[in-house]
Parts: C-alpha cells; structure tokens; sequence
C-alpha cells in the first residue's frame, strides 16, 4: 500500500509526459485526477489498516536496493506521518479535481503535480536516511518548474531564489545524514532512534545543529525565511496551496523525525535556542503581515508565524506539545489552502490583490459573497476561534509549552492576537464597506469551483468540534517521543 501510494502518481505522471500525440487539456486533467483519487483512496485505506494504539512504524516494506552503501528500500507509516500523507493525498486531489483547468501546457503541469505529491508521500514515508534524502530533493524539481512555469512576473527570481535556498538545505542535510551514519558505524542508512547514542556530545550537538538548520530553511523558520514570501506571491494559487498546505510541512516533520528523534539526549542543549527563534519567526512574521497591502503576502507571511508555533512545541518536547505540533500541522495544512484558494478567486475577479483597492466584496448583489464568506471562516479559524481546529493546535502547543518556556510561549501567544489583527485588517478592507462604483459587477464564482473550498472548510470545523477525530491517530506516536525525550533529558543530567 505504502508503495502504490507513491508510485502511483510517479508512473500517472510519467504517462503523461511522454503520451505520444496530442493530449487535450480536459483529457490531461481527467486523467491526472484519476490517479489522484487513486491515490487518495488508498490514503484512506491506510487509516483502515492502521492501529492507532500502537506507537512505532506499521505496514513495513523493506527492498535491499544498493547494499554496498548500505541504501535500502525502507518504508513505514506511524502516527506521525500518517496524517501528513492523507493530507497531501487529500490537497493534491483537491487541486488537480476541483480547480480551475490549466489550459496551457496542460500534460506537463498535471504531471508536475502529480509527480510533486508522489516524492512527499515518499519523504513522509520513507524509513531510511538516504531514500528520505532522495524523496527531499526529487520535489524541488516540480515545484521549480511549477513556479518558473506558471508564476507571475518575477516567477523567474522566486522560483531561482527557492531553489538555491532549498538546495543548500538538501545539502546541508546530506553531509549531517552521511555524518551520522559513519561516525556511528552503522552499516546502513536505516532510520534508527539509537543511530546518534553512541557518539560523543560535542559530535551530537553538531550534527544536530546542522540537520536542524537544514529543516529550518525549509519551515521556513527566520532568518532562513526569506524564499517563502516571494515563491507564494509569483505562485499560481493552486501551487501556493501545495507550498503551504503540504511542502512547509516536510520542514517540521524533519525537525520531529530527524532532529528529536535521532537526537533527544542533546536535545535540551539547542532546546532554548529553538524557543527563542520560535518567538523570533512568530512575532517576525505577525509583524511582517500587518504592513503587507497585498493579500497573497500577507497569507504567506502568516504562514511564517504559525510555524513558529510548532518549532516552540518542538522546542518543549512533551507528550502534549508535541501532540498540537502535528494537529497544527494539519491545522494549517487545511487553513492556509482555503486562505490561498480565496485569495485566487478575489485576484482571478477583480484582477488585483491590493488591500487599498479593494472594498466591498462581501456585496451580495455584484460581489463575491460565498468568497467572502469563507475567507472570514479561514481567518477566524487561522486567529484561534474556539470550535474551529486552529484553536485545539494551538491550545495543546501552549498548554503543552507552558511548563518548560513559560517566557517564550506567553510571547508566542501573542502571534495569536496579532494573527486577529492582521486578518480582521483583510477582511475588512477587502470585504467591508461599499464595493466601488467604477468596479462592474464581479464574475459569478462557480458552485463547482467553490466544492474545494467547502470540504476544506468543513473539515476545519469538524476537526475544530471532535479533535479526537484528529488527534487518535497521532497520541501513542508523541507520546512516545515525548517520553523518549525526558528520559534522554535526564540521562543528560546525571551525566552532567
């Protein structure tokens, strides 16, 4: 199952970049979200074959691929990378089925995305150093071209900048994988929590340190953030819903799984450090998007914030805390997608993204009512609004922290409030008010297009109401590396 769900869309994706012949547009985009459903199918299998109450890796595949560098064909699925895979299952499909058609170019960007969501289902799936490595940098190929392609007028600088970042991420990463497995004599690249108990602590902080950098451009976390902004403003919507919904997500998923899961005994020594550049990136991107005037960067900016959240969870390392890092994941997975599909739909109408253009949007007769509608549900669900998933994330991540960074989570909080700030300031000016005279009245929205956008939206309140819902899946896996990380906290201690 595990391999179905990652090879399915590599070889749709292949068979449709080299279909001989012509391939219309409507043919290319059927065809993709067939596999896509496909592939979302077996997603959804995978919650049927899965046992919650177990903590450590389920459905195992294991293929001897090059033995003499010790690189095998690993696979698992445990409740920290399950919900991540259905939900680039779900967006994936969400965007190829739901969304507008791309006319231009059509075989190759469904292959793109096709082939962009088959290496993430891979990274998360992946069970050995050197494949996650693999599945790291095969992404960076479509979502490079998706930009370069597809974006705006400066896609050519975004889409160069983000490359550039994120290929000094996959190399910082390498040196610190192949690191490890040779100073620890492991005769191969298997994911083993152990991997880094024999080494000495100096040698531990810093491969640590390196790793933790690496996945820190990739959050991105500040200073490393600078990429994000740009590649989400020249990004078509359907490419930013991707970035944000799914991509940021293998930057966190990193941290857990390979920081303080390789790394728990030297953990509490970077710990503090992490919880300040958590405040930093949290109040940095807060800050940031209150002065934006252009929708798409105010989102993006957004985004820079709430992973500053789940960086301070990782930072506290408990059961708790760690258990709202992967629902804030989700979280913001749906959130940010509903937010970015939004503001595509006010650009797409109104040819302009400016906050000091628009106004009166939310105008039933000649505006966007149901966008509005759901913007306002998006940005109450991104501010914390209980009854809605943001708020149970971001609940678990603070009550979680409290105990270990009373300081640093009482300044996280506040990104809370500024996130209510900035939000109510798009809203209001975007959707409030009168829609201008010299503005004709708006193309209708079409009931199909907005189908994406209510099942994003009905998620995010139905996790919101039954979080256990959400949370089942995820509990014995960090509970597990919590305890994992007290009991290499106190080890730590004695030995100091």
């Amino acid at each position: 199952m595990l391999s179905a769900l990652i090879w399915l869309p590599i070889v749709a994706a292949t068979v449709l970049l080299c279909w001989p012949g012509t391939l219309s547009a409507a043919w290319a985009q059927r065809s993709a979200a067939i596999a896509a459903g496909a592939a979302l199918a077996i997603a959804i299998a995978l919650f049927f074959q899965f046992d919650p109450q177990i903590h450590d890796w389920q459905l195992l595949e294991q293929l001897p691929w090059i033995e003499q560098l010790g690189l095998g064909y690993r696979l698992g699925v445990d409740g920290l990378s399950l919900p991540l895979v259905g939900l680039n299952a779900l967006l994936t499909f969400l965007i190829i089925a739901g969304l507008e058609r791309q006319e231009q170019r059509s075989r190759l960007y469904y292959g793109l995305m096709l082939l962009l969501s088959g290496a993430v289902s891979g990274a998360f799936l992946a069970q050995d150093l050197l494949l996650f490595f693999v599945f790291y940098e095969v992404e960076l190929i479509p979502l490079y071209l998706l930009i370069s392609i597809w974006g705006g007028a400066r896609r050519g600088y975004a889409a160069t900048k983000f490359l550039i970042y994120t290929a000094l991420s996959g190399a910082l990463l390498l040196i610190g994988f192949l690191a490890l497995t040779i100073l620890s004599g492991a005769g191969s690249f298997a994911y083993n929590p152990n991997l880094a108990a024999v080494l000495p602590i100096a040698q531990q902080v810093t491969l640590l340190v390196l790793i933790l950098v690496a996945f820190g451009i990739k959050t991105p976390i500040v200073p490393f953030h600078t990429w994000l902004p740009d590649a989400h403003v020249e990004a078509s919507t359907p490419v930013s819903m991707m970035l944000a919904g799914v991509l940021l997500k293998l930057g966190t998923y990193g941290i857990l799984r390979f920081g303080l899961g390789l790394f728990p005994q030297v953990w509490p020594i970077v710990a503090p450090w992490l919880a300040g550049l958590a405040v930093v990136s949290t109040l940095y991107g807060s800050l940031s998007a209150i002065v934006q005037q252009d929708m798409k960067k105010m989102v993006a900016y957004s985004s820079i914030g709430h992973m500053g959240y789940i960086l301070l969870a990782a930072a506290a390392a408990t059961p708790l805390s760690l258990l709202g890092a992967v629902c804030q994941m989700i979280s913001h997975g749906l959130i940010s997608a509903l937010l970015f599909l939004e503001v595509g739909f006010v650009y797409s109408r109104t040819g302009t993204r400016d906050l000091r253009v628009l106004q009166g949007l939310l105008t039933p007769e000649r505006g966007l009512p149901i966008v509005g509608s759901l913007m306002i549900l998006a940005v109450m669900a991104s501010g914390g609004l209980p009854g809605m998933v943001g708020f149970i994330a971001e609940f678990m991540i603070f009550r979680g922290s409290f105990s270990t960074f009373t300081v640093q989570t009482l300044f996280c909080m506040v990104g809370t409030g500024l996130t209510s700030v900035y939000f109510l300031l798009l809203v209001n000016r975007a959707f409030f008010g009168r829609l201008p005279d010299q503005m004709e009245t708006l193309p209708n929205v079409a009931l199909r297009e907005h189908i994406p956008a209510l099942m994003l939206a009905t998620l995010i309140v139905i996790f919101g109401v039954q979080p256990q819902w959400l949370v089942v899946w995820t509990e014995p896996a960090t509970a597990a590396l919590g305890n994992l990380a007290v009991i290499a906290s106190r080890a730590l201690d004695a030995l100091t």
